[in-house]
């Protein structure tokens, strides 16, 4: 049986009435730890974590699911946590990103909105000699290969 797709399942069981929460990711490392990434439109809380890990720990034990000790961890996305799902560029509207591009080039702007396979970023473009200038530019989901939310501490 595999693990984290079982996990799943029981992850997105759990959440089934909470539209609001949506499953991230779901890794299964050898040295015995079970990561469950779990993020909500408006962020998620302590209660929801502790709620989803006991109804899939109960569950994965009734079911004999993993026959090794193993630490289980429910938690939201970190902050350099690269965003994976095109609901969690929904999240991070406003804010500025660093995107990495399948052709290598780096991209940095603010997210001023997303459509089903591109985001909008507003580019700060500054050429020798003249003034920075604030394009938008239409990014194809599918040329990212890692997205990351800066952080500002100004």
């Amino acid at each position: 049986m595999n693990i984290e797709k079982r996990v799943k399942e029981l992850v997105e069981e759990k959440i089934a009435d909470r539209p609001d929460l949506f499953l991230v990711d779901v890794k299964m490392h050898s040295n015995g730890k079970l990561i469950i990434l779990v993020d909500g439109d408006k962020g998620i809380g302590i209660s929801d974590c502790v709620a989803i890990s006991r109804h899939v720990g109960f569950h994965l034990e009734e079911e004999s699911v993993i026959e090794t000790a193993y630490n289980l961890e429910v938690s939201s996305p970190g902050i350099d946590t690269p965003l994976t799902l095109l609901r969690q560029y929904a999240k991070n509207i406003n804010r500025d990103l660093a995107i990495k591009m399948a052709d290598g080039t780096k991209r940095e702007g603010k997210l001023s909105s997303i459509t089903e396979d591109a985001i909008l970023i507003e580019e700060k473009i500054k050429e020798k000699g003249k003034k920075a200038e604030v394009i938008e530019s239409v990014i194809p989901i599918n040329q990212i290969t890692e997205t990351k939310v800066l952080i500002s501490f100004k």
